[in-house]
């Protein structure tokens, strides 16, 4: 007899990056899983009509900031299945896990263990916990900065090593924040993850173009360590750190891996970042490193253009941990466009969103609100990134096909973090056995919408977003009761 799945997709146009499988198929899922694919029809209690679109496993997102109900609506509507929480991490990792968990979340969910965190409970006497609230908080603060003497060294690793036992998806490294720590702790962090098995994910510290007298290049660095510890280094947002210098970056971790070494990278398609207003590289007088003034920084409680460095110095006392815009490449001009063109368009790299929490610029913050109101803010790479690289990339310039993208967004990030976490192999793929995280999407029209001015603008062109069989976009629609996110752990 048939098998009789749950559910039929009938008739899409199905992308299994893996199989590079590219053909009108049906798809069964049965409770959270795939259960069949095929050319010939398939039977279903439920069927669901998808000629004409596009069937895909569900982005899977590295570098997700945006780790709440809200932030998880938007990115759903952007066709994220899975977003992570790799780059800056969180300690005690079990705190955001059981957070998350407490409050349920659209889309599955994990940490890295943070080295930031870490160093500020080690080094600074910061209490520990607080999530990315309290590491944008505390960035610039240079207590958590300073060496690491004695046994620090020992207790940081220590710590580090007890959250990878926690079930943390490797270590979160924010090398770029603190700029005077030694070149050998970030060696030995890396040298952790090698014998745990397990990625590093980093925010590279400056380049020598920028900064002549740094300790070490952040590109030399990450790429020497690689080869020397035999880590996986996870080379995070390459381009709004390399920026100008994306050549030479690119050219260093091309230089390694042919040699053997494990460096993955990510990037973005927009040309502004965002970050604490209090981080170390915004400091008035290293503005010019970047070559951005103040007028360059746009504080998101306010709106405000950064007038001057008399008031960059006020809002970094008074907010340090406020996010603010910082446009660095114009996206309008075409030589600028050319640096991000390359950074997501070099081999194998991820698209990674760096999704950002949510500001509220009046009233009080609302978790719960939907649709979300003007009062909150936040960049548009939360609400857009995946579906500006298929706008773009795909249909308007051609640089990537369709299947291309999409392997950029599943199964390159499944296969970066799948030796260590095995819940990945099974993502990334629409082939049965595997999760049921699915996109069903219409390649002629899906579209960021999200501006720097309009920044929770949802994107569109999903008719459907499933987690585990769940679906938490349905007929183009939020689910808001939908609350099928998984914690994924190593």
């Amino acid at each position: 007899m048939a098998e009789t799945h749950d559910l039929v997709l009938r008739g899409g146009r199905v992308l299994d990056p893996e199989t590079n499988h590219d053909a009108v198929a049906d798809v069964g899922v049965t409770g959270d899983l795939i259960t069949a694919v095929s050319t010939t029809p398939l039977d279903g209690r439920r069927t669901l009509d998808v000629h004409g679109l596009a069937v895909a496993p569900g982005w899977i997102d590295m570098h997700s900031h945006a780790q709440s109900l809200a932030g998880h609506r938007l990115q759903a509507l952007d066709g994220v299945t899975t977003a992570l929480e790799l780059e800056a991490g969180a300690t005690p990792v079990a705190e955001a896990y059981g957070e998350a968990t407490d409050e349920g979340r659209p889309l599955n969910f994990g940490f890295s263990a943070s080295w930031a965190q870490a160093r500020m409970a080690v080094i600074g006497g910061m209490p520990p916990g607080g999530g990315l609230t309290a590491t944008l908080r505390r960035v610039g603060d240079p207590r958590w900065q300073a060496p690491a003497r004695g046994r620090a060294l020992d207790e940081i690793l220590e710590l580090l090593g007890s959250e990878l036992a926690n079930g943390a998806l490797g270590i979160g490294v924010l090398m770029g924040y603190a700029p005077g720590v030694a070149h050998e702790e970030y060696a030995a962090v890396a040298a952790l993850a090698a014998s745990a098995g397990v990625p590093t994910y980093t925010h590279a510290r400056e380049l020598v173009e920028r900064v002549p007298d740094i300790l070490i290049d952040g590109a030399v660095e990450l790429t020497r360590v690689a080869a020397e510890t035999g880590a996986h280094m996870h080379y995070c947002h390459i381009n709004s750190t390399s920026i100008r210098q994306i050549d030479r970056v690119l050219g260093l971790v091309e230089g390694v891996r042919a040699e053997g070494a494990r460096v993955s990278t990510e990037a973005y398609p927009y040309g502004a970042g965002m970050t604490g207003i209090g981080a170390s590289f915004l400091a008035p007088e290293r503005l010019a490193n970047w070559g951005i003034t103040p007028r360059s920084i746009v504080y998101a409680r306010t709106g405000e253009r950064v007038a001057d460095a008399v008031r960059l110095a006020e809002l970094r006392a008074e907010d340090p941990g406020g996010l603010a815009i910082i446009h660095m490449l114009d996206d309008q001009v075409p030589a600028d466009h050319a640096f991000l063109d390359r950074a997501l368009l070099a081999d194998s790299t991820v698209i990674g969103s760096d999704a950002m929490p949510l500001t509220w610029t009046s009233g009080v913050a609302d978790p719960y609100a939907w649709p979300l109101p003007p009062a909150a803010v936040t960049h548009p790479r939360t609400a857009g990134t995946f579906s500006k690289v298929l706008r773009h990339y795909v249909r308007e310039t051609g640089a990537l096909s369709l299947l291309d993208a999409v392997s950029r967004a599943t199964l390159l990030p499944a296969r970066v973090l799948g030796d260590s976490v095995p819940a990945l192999r099974r993502k990334g793929r629409v082939q049965a056995g595997c999760d049921a995280d699915l996109v069903v999407f219409d390649p002629a029209t899906v579209s960021d919408q999200a501006t720097y001015e309009a920044s929770t603008r949802p994107s569109t062109g999903y008719r459907h977003v499933f987690v585990a069989g769940e679906a938490v976009v349905a007929d183009g629609e939020l689910v808001l009761s939908a609350l099928p996110g998984r914690a994924i752990r190593r």
